[in-house]
């Protein structure tokens, strides 16, 4: 049996309804942060939101790469400065000799340091990614190459450099003709850093100390224009990085503009919400009293 309002009551009745669910709008907006939570709210704004939520999230991995790259870089660049130290200190050994009695044991020693320049080179890599590890030219198993964007139609690639204790690079280092002296001073032990021979000495005689000197010098300007090819790598991926950070700044922002409520307009409609519930809650309550009059009858 269907229950018969009267004509006020069901006026105040709709109007109660409709602030109810405005209440329940906006207080799913101010829990959410959000005026635009589904596409039912506003299609248009909803998928342009997405897409540059979307577009940040694919820049953020790009970001995270990006911040390996450097890694790699700052790693490859802490075994150059290392192999530096230890370049010096064969120098210093070879230097020794000229006027040591005991030129044999400096040798040996210098041998040694020269095998650990190898054995840093060996060990500077980061996340499987050795710079200073290539075996030749030729070999691209630890080059790198970092992406900026998000289909990767932008990125940089960067070569790994020759760092091989088993490489025969040049003799004939800095034009001087040292190769022609090479079978009287070298062990046979060979070696190569980005082209240029690091071999074991035979024995420091005097062309024992000149080839050793000049290779190292040779390896020491070579290994300078390494670091400065990481250096300049290095300083175009930060550049990137955060020019990539601004970049997801910027979607973030842009879609949050689409889509987040302003609170302090939700707070007021809300109070305004509660007011008129009050207000319609007490209407309807008047338009009931006409029914009751009814009952002073009996």
């Amino acid at each position: 049996m269907a229950i018969t309002l009267t004509g006020g009551m069901r006026a105040n009745l709709f109007a109660l309804q409709n602030t109810t669910r405005m209440m329940d709008d906006t207080q799913n907006k101010l829990s959410t942060g959000k005026k635009i939570n589904t596409a039912l709210d506003d299609p248009v704004n909803f998928f342009k939101s997405k897409d540059h939520y979307d577009r940040a999230d694919d820049l953020a991995a790009k970001k995270d790469g990006m911040a390996e790259a450097i890694k790699v870089i700052e790693s490859a660049n802490t075994g150059i400065e290392g192999i530096y130290d230890l370049l010096d200190q064969m120098k210093s050994l070879a230097q020794a000799a000229k006027t040591s009695v005991n030129s044999a044991d400096l040798k040996e020693q210098y041998n040694k340091v020269r095998s650990q320049v190898f054995a840093m080179a060996e060990d500077s890599g980061y996340g499987g990614v050795n710079l200073l590890g290539n075996s030749n030219i030729a070999d691209d198993t630890n080059d790198l190459t970092v992406d900026f964007n998000e289909d990767a139609s932008n990125s940089l690639s960067i070569s790994g450099f020759v760092v091989n204790r088993n490489g025969t690079g040049s003799n004939d280092v800095n034009g001087t003709g040292d190769a022609a002296i090479t079978s009287t001073t070298l062990s046979g032990a060979a070696g190569e850093i980005n082209g240029v021979a690091l071999t074991e000495i035979s024995s420091f005689s005097a062309d024992g100390i000149q080839l050793a000197t000049d290779q190292i010098d040779s390896v020491v300007t070579t290994m300078r224009t390494m670091a400065q090819k990481l250096s300049s790598n290095l300083s175009t991926i930060q550049i990137r990085a955060d020019f990539t950070q601004e970049m997801i700044n910027t979607l973030n922002t842009g879609a949050d503009n689409l889509t987040l409520a302003d609170m302090n307009e939700e707070g007021a409609n809300m109070l305004m919400l509660q007011t008129r519930q009050q207000l319609g809650t007490t209407s309807l309550s008047m338009s009931s009293q006409a029914a009751q009059a009814v009952l002073r009858l009996f």
